[in-house]
């Protein structure tokens, strides 16, 4: 009897079991999310209300993203100008490793990333991720050359310090690098600045139009200002208004195609509010801070439509969004007092320059469930974390992703540090060439003067005098007081720092 009871309850018991596996919903490993990464075009850290809040411009979605992710004090662009920080943003390396170590490229520029060198793109690739890039690129193309011209591209580094010659460029044909040779399976994207010719756009690295018209330019006088662009090539039918409209369009587009079946990774790298400042009529007089507001407030919007396209998707829950500047604002001193503005808020200097105006920017991450919203970070970080931070997102231990001067950011994100682990320093480069370093609260600027845009950009020390600026930021964030010769220790200290991470081959292991 007592056999026969184990028995029927042994049954029952595996029986029951059965059902329950059968019913039992399958176990799916965690997915990798969704990346989106804005990058805004000369916006300044004081452009953005939340970060300025007695600033005359209104950024309401940008505001919105803060609340609900972590907004970022302390980051900065590698360079203080364009070109220079995208090549450190894709690749994870300091933007004098490459072949280009001062200045900016053109729009007849060739390809500054190097062939086969890893970057954010073909990292996310290599891992399944479909990619994508909308907007402003800015890192050269490999433009094809008419036939009896091919002895042109055996010039070591042709295109890269000097542009190419429009009339050596066979415009009818596919250039042969860009977006494409780089990791992107989707390209939508403006040869360089909106100010730079040629301008037209191209899919896939296709021009989409040939660029057969001409402009004489547009307010040469104006000091690089107001709607300035310059002369060159155009497709007849380009609209300068119409660039930042198209761009949201086309984002929308790509995102609309993704499903929640693959993850996909979409740079939308933003031609504004860079030159020329062309607010559509709609949000003309729209700020208190002229053209440059206006447009600033068009950008804000704009940001707002790519994330009113994600939640309508129903993307938002697994998408990490980041938003940030490529470097300052270019705002004079006379706009500040002008229109009580401050685009570069407490910071000196602007665009190109070694001082904080020229680097120090807006950066907010908002990733549902994993950053805690409202939440505010000291942490000092640089626009080259990109890579290592998405290589610990997904995983991957290959060394090549492994670059020399990315350090994730993964661990201030999920509030497990309150600095980026194992980062020794940042370095800036001003559009001169100043370095700059900074390692905790000190910054030491190697040169006297901005190295940049604001006047005297560069000041020859007299016999005795301090070649350099050290400046104590936790207690000078406006770079007034320089403390370079009251403290040679700390200038030896990190001008030996800022050597060794330069003669370095590899990512620097402090001791």
């Amino acid at each position: 009897m007592k056999k026969k009871t184990y028995s029927i309850l042994t049954i029952l018991f595996v029986g029951l079991a059965s059902v329950f596996l059968a019913f039992k919903p399958t176990v799916q490993k965690n997915k990798m999310p969704n990346i989106v990464y804005i990058l805004a075009d000369d916006m300044g850290y004081g452009d953005v209300s939340i970060y300025n809040p007695q600033g005359k411009i209104s950024t309401p979605n940008i505001d919105k993203l803060a609340m609900q992710g972590m907004r970022f004090t302390d980051a900065h662009s590698p360079s203080s100008v364009c070109t220079p920080t995208r090549y450190a943003l894709m690749t994870g390396r300091y933007p004098w490793r490459s072949r280009l170590p001062v200045g900016v490229l053109r729009g007849y520029s060739r390809t500054l990333i190097e062939d086969d060198r890893p970057t954010v793109a073909s990292l996310l690739k290599s891992q399944g991720y479909q990619t994508g890039v909308v907007g402003k690129w800015h890192l050269g193309l490999d433009w094809e050359v008419p036939q009896g011209k091919q002895e042109l591209l055996k010039t070591e580094n042709y295109g890269i310090k000097t542009e190419m010659n429009p009339e050596d460029i066979d415009f009818t044909k596919k250039p042969t690098g860009g977006p494409q040779s780089v990791g992107f399976d989707y390209s939508y994207i403006l040869p360089a600045s909106l100010d730079m010719p040629p301008y037209c756009y191209l899919e896939n690295q296709q021009l989409t139009e040939q660029p057969t018209a001409y402009t004489k330019g547009n307010k040469l006088e104006s000091g690089y200002t107001g709607p300035f662009w310059r002369e060159g090539k155009m497709s007849p039918s380009f609209d300068f208004h119409g660039v930042l409209p198209e761009f949201v369009t086309k984002a929308n587009a790509f995102l609309k195609k993704q499903t929640k079946e693959k993850p996909f990774f979409l740079y939308i790298p933003l031609a504004a509010p860079h030159t020329p400042w062309v607010p559509t009529k709609n949000y003309v007089g729209k700020s208190k801070a002229g053209e440059y507001g206006d447009f600033v407030q068009q950008v804000d919007a704009a940001v707002g439509e790519v994330l009113k396209t994600l939640e309508a998707s129903g993307l938002s829950e697994n998408t990490l969004v980041i938003f940030t500047s490529d470097n300052g604002p270019y705002w004079r001193p006379n706009f500040t007092e002008q229109f009580g503005h401050a685009a570069a808020g407490p910071f000196r200097g602007m665009k190109g320059d070694a001082f904080e105006g020229g680097h120090r920017i807006p950066f907010i991450v908002r990733w549902p469930h994993k950053v805690k919203p409202n939440t505010v970070s000291n942490a000092t970080t640089t626009l080259a974390n990109l890579l290592s931070t998405c290589a610990e997102i997904v995983g991957t231990k290959d060394a090549k992703y492994n670059t020399e001067d990315s350090y994730s950011i993964l661990p201030v994100l999920l509030g497990k540090t309150k600095q980026v682990p194992n980062q020794p320093a940042v370095v800036h480069s001003s559009s001169i060439g100043y370095f700059a370093i900074r390692k905790g609260n000190w910054k030491l600027i190697e040169g006297l003067g901005s190295g940049g845009f604001t006047e005297p950009k560069e000041i020859k020390p007299k016999v005795g005098e301090a070649a350099g600026q050290l400046y104590n930021l936790a207690d000078d964030v406006s770079e007034k007081n320089n403390l370079y010769e009251q403290n040679p220790e700390k200038v030896r200290e990190l001008a030996q720092l800022l050597t060794a991470i330069r003669q370095s081959k590899k990512k620097l292991v402090l001791n």
